[in-house]
């Protein structure tokens, strides 16, 4: 069963077509990729998804719901939360403070508690760190942040932005471990990587885009041995 849709979806910016009428879908319970170069499309598609970016034509279905034209802040409370490209935490709040804004849209903070030791014992270093001033956290910490305010909303399908970027080897394969976790435990993931190796590794099924357009698609794994994208993507 389809949680997300992409419709036909086309965005402009001026004359240039960065979209060009894109179809995937994403079921529900799987992790699902798009992979692609630099310029591919891969941010707008998921800043079109959420509502950031005004979309020219096509259509945004996310659990049976034409989602295309509602305003992104109203996204979170059906159930989608978005991880953003550069991770996007409040600079200046503690690394608590910046959990709690990731808990707005819930009408009843009855919960709240049990939700914020819910993200500590995910991300222990959030809690050695939890009056630390955001700005203040490494790299791999203020993406756990990132990802922990997600969380802290109950996504039923979490949108990830090139988690990976700017992170050690090391610190990557932590964050995909996580995101494994996340999935496992129920939430719907849709990742889009450069890393394609990483992305691949750990999704149900890959779209690649080029230039504004899928060129490609099927089994994550599938593509790991494709040829074409070994040497397109995977530097072999």
């Amino acid at each position: 069963m389809a949680l997300l849709e992409v419709k036909d979806l086309e965005v402009n910016y001026g004359v240039i077509r960065a979209l060009k009428g894109i179809n995937f879908h994403v079921n529900k319970g799987e992790i699902v990729t798009l992979i692609g170069a630099n310029g591919a499309g891969k941010t707008t598609t998921m800043q079109s998804i959420i509502g950031l970016i005004p979309i020219k034509s096509g259509h945004v279905i996310y659990n049976d719901q034409d989602i295309t034209k509602t305003p992104c802040h109203k996204l979170v409370k059906l159930g989608m939360s978005q991880v953003p490209e550069g991770r996007r935490i409040f600079q200046e709040l503690t690394v608590y403070e910046n959990l709690m804004m990731g808990a707005y849209s819930i009408k009843k903070n009855v919960t709240f508690k049990d939700d914020i030791e819910m993200v500590y014992k995910r991300f222990p270093r959030l809690k050695e760190r939890k009056n630390q001033i955001a700005s203040t956290l490494s790299g791999g910490e203020q993406q756990m942040l990132a990802m922990g305010r997600a969380l802290m909303s109950h996504p039923d399908i979490l949108l990830l932005d090139e988690p990976s970027m700017g992170l050690s080897p090391l610190l990557v394969t932590e964050i995909f471990d996580i995101i494994q976790e996340i999935n496992k435990e129920g939430t719907t993931v849709l990742l889009v990587e450069q890393n394609a190796k990483k992305a691949l590794s750990i999704a149900d099924r890959a779209y690649v885009l080029e230039t504004g357009s899928i060129v490609l698609e099927g089994d994550a794994k599938e593509m790991m041995n494709n040829d074409d994208i070994k040497k397109a993507y995977l530097g072999e």
